[in-house]
């Protein structure tokens, strides 16, 4: 009896040995894997820090449309020429100003033929030439076509603040789509002293001096160092200032808002604030 019981009971004790190890699962996974399914399992997001820090604007978030235009030569660092529905067209550049190559007064500035080279560089190796208007008008009073002008997707205005090639102005209400970030894009240039702010003084609010630039460093080395604005120079106390309207006025001592008055500019006299282009209060 026991004889053949025996037999029946090795063999039961190997079935359920063989069914135990069945349920085991050998581990294939790396522990990266493993942690990620605790992750998983615990409903927590990995971390994905990221190194970009670039200030986010309103205007990033803008889909504004953009007419593509022909491209029929670059005129100076901030204008162009172009095939704008059917006819030649010139094109100022909004809300920056490079210095001149060919103006009939002020002829070449420094920083100029930079400029002029870079824009040009820029506009004709790209593929793709795009205008986008603001809300404001379309046109200056020379009848040319104010934009901001793209190059294969990339704001040439941008470019040329990022380089020191260009100063932010001409700010007329509602044309300001911008403003903000070309102000700090300047801000960053103007910090690192590129281009036209390697000489000081040389970019101004009222527009560039190549008489700082002939007294001052060289537009590779820079000698001077750049000194507050905050007091007058000698018996300069007569306050420039921009508003918010893209007015010049001048504010004399002793006027009621000199005191409240942020100067952007120190003048020696009225007739040099007006030669400036600066008016005196209303």
């Amino acid at each position: 009896m026991i004889r053949r019981i025996l037999p029946i009971l090795i063999a039961g004790m190997l079935l359920l040995s063989g069914c135990s190890n069945s349920g085991i699962t050998p581990n294939t996974g790396s522990s990266s894997d493993q942690t990620n399914n605790v992750t998983e399992q615990n409903n927590i997001k990995p971390s994905t820090s990221t190194s970009n820090k670039q200030k986010h604007y309103a205007t990033d978030d803008l889909n504004i449309a953009r007419v593509p235009v022909t491209l029929v030569k670059a005129v100076d660092g901030d204008t162009i020429s172009v095939k704008y529905k059917g006819k030649t067209e010139k094109v100022r550049f909004l809300l920056v100003d490079t210095p001149e190559t060919s103006h009939p007064q002020l002829g070449v500035q420094p920083f100029g033929p930079e400029a002029k080279a870079f824009t040009k560089d820029i506009v004709e190796n790209a593929k793709k030439l795009e205008l986008e208007f603001d809300i404001g008008p379309s046109r200056d009073k020379y009848s040319r076509l104010l934009a901001y002008v793209y190059a294969d997707g990339k704001m040439v205005q941008e470019l040329l603040l990022e380089q020191g090639l260009a100063r932010v102005a001409y700010i007329y209400q509602p044309n300001v789509r911008y403003v903000d970030k070309f102000n700090d894009l300047q801000k960053n240039s103007r910090k690192k002293e590129l281009g036209i702010w390697s000489v000081e003084n040389y970019a101004q609010d009222d527009g560039f001096h190549p008489e700082e630039h002939k007294n001052g460093s060289s537009s590779n080395a820079n000698t001077t160092s750049k000194k507050e604005t905050d007091q007058p120079k000698n018996t300069c106390n007569i306050k420039g200032n921009i508003n918010s309207k893209g007015e010049k006025i001048y504010h004399l001592p002793g006027t009621p808002h000199y005191d409240k008055t942020k100067q952007e500019q120190w003048f020696c006299s009225e007739s040099e604030a007006k030669k400036a282009g600066f008016r005196a209060p209303k």
